[in-house]
């Protein structure tokens, strides 16, 4: 209400002093009204929260026929990738953490997400605004309006406000529960990207690996094929063999030559793939071949248990997190069936003159609560609403297939490695046997009992046998590093606690 200092009052002196305190002083009482609605607050509208209940077996299928970790196997913890044991691939995925572009996006969701977190608990405060005018006007001189001041006139103000919604239906409440929510749930996007880029890492790391493995392999194959080839000759120039057998020679040489060459098409492509995982330009990156063959053998990763998946998974914890937040904006759709109540206040100094504008005459205020209900929106409100529920169904849906699809990725991840080692057990057979073939067969060239093709033969199943094995040691290595994955990597639901204070 504003207060005219012109208007004269019959009131007691006693009533005087009260009301001049209030007009000289109106932000004493401001604190008090503003409290006062927490002692109204009637309820926070809208269901709250439970997670929903997700499938998880007792245990793994798989697991019964893999083999246990023992207990000083422990699951990964922090930066997973260091139970490969290799200290070039521990460069790179510090690399692919610190500048990976995809990091680098859902790092900036998050910290979009903190913001609106942020500004949702701005609702629990009033909003203070100042304001300072001066103007100039002239009224029609032709208004009807006796009211109107003919002509022109000057008006300087100068006043502070301010207004707060109390939240008597928590529809603040349900709304910093929403976004908190969404904040959890773009930190846990950002791991489960995290895991990702260094999941890729450390598949097509081995993966090239793998082939550096080859190409040595196709280096000493050739080796023996010129050998070969030269006894071939040796034999067509004594007379003792004909000319066909250095062609097959010749022709088995160039074959092998070719796929040293053609490994390092594949080589290139993950070279540039782990660059872009790395935040470089592939022309600026570069892997330098081993010089020897190693052993690369998986290491032993524990399962664990089905249900752990839900606090070990990063993208099932954002999943859950995104449930909450789609359960809190029910609550804020259901609010608005209910009356809103601001409390607003204001104060100042307005004159035409600019002498008298700060002075005591000059100073106006005004402050008082208002009640605002929609009374008709056309089932505007009710759609809202049905809106949030069926999208919080949506997110249900969406974190139980999550949880699904985990689990399918573990009993995938142990199958493939536990039929895996079970081919290399039997393709070390098969290697073992080609090997004692071609020191046979060779011998037997050499005294004259058979033909080169024998040869040929031999040698061409050996070098498949030797190729096929080195297949299945970069098959366990991608397959561990999906386990890893899909076990969650290092990550754990207890990091969520901290994101709610920015952390």
């Amino acid at each position: 209400m504003m207060r005219d200092p012109h208007l004269q009052t019959s009131a007691t002196p006693q009533a005087t002093r009260v009301t001049r305190r209030l007009v000289t002083a109106p932000w004493r009482w401001l604190p008090a009204l503003l409290l006062a609605p927490l002692f109204l607050a009637a309820c926070t509208v809208g269901p709250d929260y439970v997670r929903p209940a997700a499938q998880a077996p007792a245990a793994f299928k798989e697991n019964a026929g893999w083999k246990q970790a023992e207990p000083r196997d422990a699951e990964p913890r922090g930066k997973w990738w260091e139970v490969f044991g290799d200290p070039t691939l521990n460069v790179l995925a510090e690399q692919v953490s610190a500048a990976n572009q995809t990091l680098a996006q859902s790092e900036a969701r998050l910290r979009q997400a903190l913001a609106l977190a942020e500004g949702a608990r701005a609702g629990n405060f009033p909003t203070i605004t100042g304001n300072l005018s001066e103007s100039r006007a002239r009224a029609s001189g032709n208004t009807s309006a006796v009211t109107v001041a003919r002509g022109v006139t000057t008006n300087h103000s100068v006043s502070v406000g301010a207004s707060w919604e109390a939240d008597l239906w928590g529809r603040v409440r349900r709304s910093i529960d929403a976004n908190e929510a969404s904040l959890q749930a773009s930190a846990g996007d950002l791991e489960a990207a995290r895991l990702l880029a260094t999941a890729q890492l450390v598949q097509n790391y081995f993966q090239l690996r793998v082939l550096d493995a080859q190409r040595l392999l196709l280096e000493d194959t050739i080796a023996g094929y010129q050998k070969s080839l030269q006894l071939a000759q040796n034999q067509f120039a004594a007379g003792v063999v004909a000319k066909v057998d250095t062609l097959q020679a010749t022709t088995q040489l160039k074959s092998t030559q070719a796929q040293a060459i053609e490994t390092g098409v594949q080589r290139a492509q993950l070279e540039h793939a782990i660059a872009v995982l790395a935040g470089r330009a592939p022309a600026e990156f570069g892997i330098a071949p081993a010089a020897t063959s190693a052993t690369l053998a998986p290491p032993v990763i524990a399962a664990g248990l089905p249900s752990a998946l839900l606090e070990r998974r990063p993208d099932i914890a954002a999943a859950e997190r995104r449930v909450a937040a789609a359960n809190a904006q029910i609550g804020v759709a259901s609010a608005a069936f209910f009356p809103a109540l601001t409390l607003s206040a204001s104060t100042g100094f307005q004159s035409a003159a600019f002498a008298p504008w700060l002075t005591a005459p000059s100073r106006f205020w005004s402050l008082g609560p208002a009640l605002a209900l929609t009374l008709f929106d056309g089932g505007l409100r009710r759609s809202q609403t049905a809106q949030a529920e069926a999208a919080y169904d949506a997110t249900v849906a969406t974190y139980r297939q999550s949880v699904l699809v985990a689990l399918q990725e573990v009993e995938d991840s142990l199958a493939t490695l536990r039929i895996l080692e079970q081919e290399a057990a039997v393709q070390r057979e098969a290697l073992d046997a080609a090997r004692q073939s071609v020191a046979l067969t060779t011998n037997q060239y050499k005294a004259g009992t058979v033909s080169y093709l024998n040869v040929v033969t031999v040698q061409a199943a050996a070098l498949a046998a030797e190729r096929t094995a080195l297949d299945i040691v970069s098959r366990r290595m991608v397959a561990s590093a999906a386990l890893v994955k899909a076990l969650g990597g290092g990550w754990h639901a207890d990091r969520m606690a901290s994101t709610n204070k920015g952390g």
